[in-house]
């Protein structure tokens, strides 16, 4: 009986995701967003410390606003002439000091690179989803990083569109993260993280407390991750946060495939996928076997004509009898052998996978039945979900 569900190796297992999270990664990565509580910083970064194993971020981003800039520059050393926040809780704690300079701080800006002050019309919410989406875009595209952020600090629509930016470009190793502390203890000047001694403050109610006693609670937030559904030039590029959505989006409709035999054009899903002739003229043969509800192939197989004659066929169809043709049936004269046939298969999932991203491809993949050495090869579209564009 065929499956109508990709393979199990299609599916990141829940012991990958693990091993992604244990693995001690060289650059450490926390992001915040803040507006007016720089102090989500050091109380996260305090917090990923008593973790087991301890999490120490290698360097420290923050995004904010013109109105935010001044509070999380709290954070630099020498910002006002002496020791920042940042450097404070490490000294205290004896732990390396991450990067953190001015350019590290990532002000939202307009399309004419122009810093936003606030965030308050219309206009500024486009302004700062694109921003934010970007950062995390640069921030997720190396391979050797694992990036936590934390959502604490900004004003609500800073917050979601970093939480909805990891969603779109995190990993398995990212995590979205809340630090929680007592309402007493917001927003006061003094306080950035517990110290490892006694030191009496005044919190919000006017009472005295011990900063050493508070205790930070760090909450991890799940998210639905949507990064292999994108295809690979926007996860290269500079695409708004708009088409970073619709091409997510893309990934949960009904898989239709569409093929343009004037133009030889592939359609899946609504986005083209350029392919050389021989692979056009593969993937249309298994769309044909596939609408007509034939069995997937295996290269041995014995049917009339003879499969490098059904190849062959298709490709006059497409292409005519001349140019590369003649190259094409000079090397099957003998039939289509193994190299051949996986060969092709693999080329075609590669691209698919290029030019879609691997969430969206995987409906329109090519797909191994069976054991070996009798596997076969098909694909796990309906037919009513193939289409031709005839002239």
């Amino acid at each position: 009986m065929l499956s109508s569900h990709p393979p199990l190796s299609a599916i990141p297992l829940a012991t990958e995701a693990q091993q992604q999270v244990e693995h001690v990664w060289s650059r450490r990565i926390l992001l915040a967003v803040a507006a007016r509580s720089p102090q989500v910083v050091t109380e996260t970064l305090y917090a990923l410390m008593h973790e087991t194993p301890s999490w120490q971020a290698t360097e420290v981003h923050v995004i904010t606003t013109g109105h935010g800039k001044i509070g999380v520059e709290r954070l630099l050393d020498q910002a006002y002439g002496g020791e920042g926040w940042l450097s404070r809780l490490c000294h205290d704690y004896q732990l390396p000091l991450p990067a953190f300079t001015p350019e590290h701080i990532h002000l939202i800006t307009d399309d004419d690179g122009y810093e936003l002050d606030d965030i308050r019309t219309r206009s500024d919410n486009t302004h700062a989803a694109d921003f934010i989406s970007q950062v995390v875009r640069r921030l997720t595209a190396f391979p050797d990083t694992q990036l936590v952020i934390s959502l604490s600090g900004g004003r609500r629509t800073m917050t979601f569109y970093i939480g909805y930016a990891l969603s779109l470009f995190g990993r398995l190793q990212d995590r979205l993260t809340h630090v929680l502390v007592d309402d007493a203890y917001f927003f006061l000047p003094d306080f950035f993280y517990p110290p490892p001694y006694s030191q009496w403050l005044t919190g919000q109610d006017g009472k005295p407390f011990d900063a050493a006693q508070v205790e930070v609670i760090l909450a991890d937030i799940p998210f639905v991750r949507l990064r292999e559904g994108l295809p690979q030039a926007l996860l290269e590029g500079n695409s708004s946060f708009s088409a970073s959505i619709k091409a997510a989006q893309h990934q949960l409709n009904n898989p239709m495939v569409v093929f343009k035999s004037v133009e030889r054009e592939l359609w899946c899903g609504g986005e083209l996928v350029p392919m050389p002739p021989i692979l056009i003229v593969f993937y249309v043969w298994m769309l044909q076997r596939c609408q007509q509800q034939r069995p997937p192939l295996h290269w041995r197989d014995q049917e009339n004509p003879v499969l490098a004659e059904q190849f062959l066929q298709i490709y006059r169809d497409l292409f005519g009898s001349r140019g590369s043709y003649h190259t094409v049936a000079k090397g099957l004269q003998q039939g289509i052998g193994k190299n051949w046939f996986e060969e092709r298969k693999s080329q075609i999932n590669k691209t698919l996978k290029q030019a879609l991203g691997l969430g969206k491809a995987t409906p329109y993949l090519l797909y191994t039945y069976g054991q070996r050495p009798a596997t076969r090869c098909g694909l796990h579209l309906q037919p009513e979900q193939i289409h031709w564009s005839e002239p």
